[in-house]
């Protein structure tokens, strides 16, 4: 573990609106607490990094094969009709990946997710439900340890 992966800290922000699915070898995978959409977050691990040109080469390459893996089993498993993949930042400056299942019928289509309707909060059975499956999905891929 390096000095930056040691220093690492989840915003604030991240941490009051999602819930900790595991980690690949760099990145925290989250669930964003919002229903309306399987919707997850990549978070690399390193501290004071809130671009992907901040991270190393090798990082920066990781954290690619990372949100491939992860789309491909989101795409796949939620039979997605487009898979979004973000990195904003507008708001949360620490690096971080969205991965939003999207489908013609759900209630933003085809606008972009943010702003369009609130939250819809997972119950504490859906989100042990998706829990479960993520960690089936993403068992054996890149060494994916679950929390």
């Amino acid at each position: 573990m390096d000095e930056l992966e040691l220093e690492f800290e989840l915003h604030p922000r991240l941490e009051a609106d999602t819930f900790i699915m595991g980690d690949f070898p760099l990145c925290r995978v989250l669930l964003m607490n919002d229903s309306h959409y399987p919707w997850f977050i990549l978070v690399p691990r390193r501290a004071g990094v809130s671009e992907i040109y901040h991270l190393s080469e090798e990082d920066q390459i990781q954290l690619l094969k990372e949100s491939s893996v992860l789309s491909q089993v989101l795409a796949d498993s939620f039979s997605a009709r487009k898979m979004n993949v973000a990195a904003l930042g507008n708001v949360v400056h620490q690096l971080h990946v969205h991965h939003v299942v999207r489908y013609e019928d759900d209630v933003a289509w085809p606008a972009p997710i943010w702003g369009v309707v609130d939250a819809n909060p997972y119950s504490d059975e859906e989100i042990e439900s998706i829990r479960q499956r993520i960690h089936t999905l993403l068992e054996g891929e890149m060494s994916f340890a679950p929390f």
